[in-house]
């Protein structure tokens, strides 16, 4: 707790405040009133009008008035990598976790991601990316994937559609065109999160399973946020149903989900 208070407290130096109030509203996108900001950084709610009215005197791009909340406008600007320590420890778990589980492509990407960091960060804080405190607890990888991942979250970013020979766990193989609008990354496995075509809703498509796979210049046509949300709203419904019936599913998926 000692470090936590020195860190946000009432012993945090004004400037790093000043750094953390920004970032609070960056985080948001609500206004935000001064007694939420208070209560996250541990400092009283005059302290936080105080320090807005400063950033506001300053030119930072806040909306907002007391008792209303405050709204960061787009387009603000700071210098590149400010990072805090738990800001690095974070980044360096996040990318651990995908460079011993994602596709090569992806792995290559976040060791990158470290190498950059390592470059910006200051002297004093590289030690957090040469011996992180914190680690994936395995590097466990899970059966290789049979599609080409890369092009896959391609046709996620484009609204491409992709068509499919697939097996499921009886080995049954089926033709469908989906809609993949994310992918989901388990410990052992990895699902395409899609809209299928042939069952008219939404599926889960282990990469492992994959025979054949097409990418089509097709786009769907509903947007991919959209389908999200739909997505999720239909998975949380159907898992609050199972609970309810105390249904254990035999194989999980993202938030109850089946996979085909």
């Amino acid at each position: 707790m000692l470090s936590a208070a020195w860190q946000y407290g009432p012993f945090m130096r004004r400037a790093d405040r000043l750094f953390r109030i920004i970032q609070v509203l960056r985080r948001k996108r609500r206004p935000v009133t001064a007694h939420e900001i208070a209560e996250e950084l541990e400092a009283s709610a005059r302290t936080i009008y105080r320090d807005i009215a400063q950033l506001m005197a300053d030119r930072v791009p806040i909306r907002g008035e007391a008792g209303i909340g405050y709204v960061l406008e787009g387009g603000f600007d700071m210098p590149p990598l400010m990072l805090t320590p738990d800001e690095i420890e974070a980044a360096m778990l996040g990318a651990q976790w995908v460079m011993t589980r994602a596709d090569p492509v992806l792995a290559r990407a976040a060791g990158d991601l470290i190498a950059k960091i390592g470059v910006v960060i200051p002297e004093h804080l590289r030690p957090l990316l040469m011996e992180p405190a914190l680690t994936p607890l395995s590097s466990h990888k899970g059966p290789l994937d049979t599609i080409d991942m890369a092009r896959v979250r391609a046709s996620i970013r484009a609204q491409g559609k992709i068509g499919l020979v697939y097996r499921d766990e009886s080995e049954r193989e089926s033709r469908r065109v989906i809609w993949p609008i994310a992918v989901s990354y388990w410990d052992a496995v990895r699902l395409i999160v899609a809209w299928c075509e042939m069952r008219k809703g939404f599926r889960h498509f282990r990469t492992d399973r994959v025979v054949m796979a097409e990418f089509l210049e097709a786009r769907y046509p509903t947007p991919r946020p959209k389908l999200r949300a739909q997505w999720k709203k239909e998975m949380e419904e159907q898992y609050a149903r199972d609970e309810a019936a105390g249904i254990r599913r035999r194989v999980v998926a993202p938030m109850g989900g089946l996979v085909e």
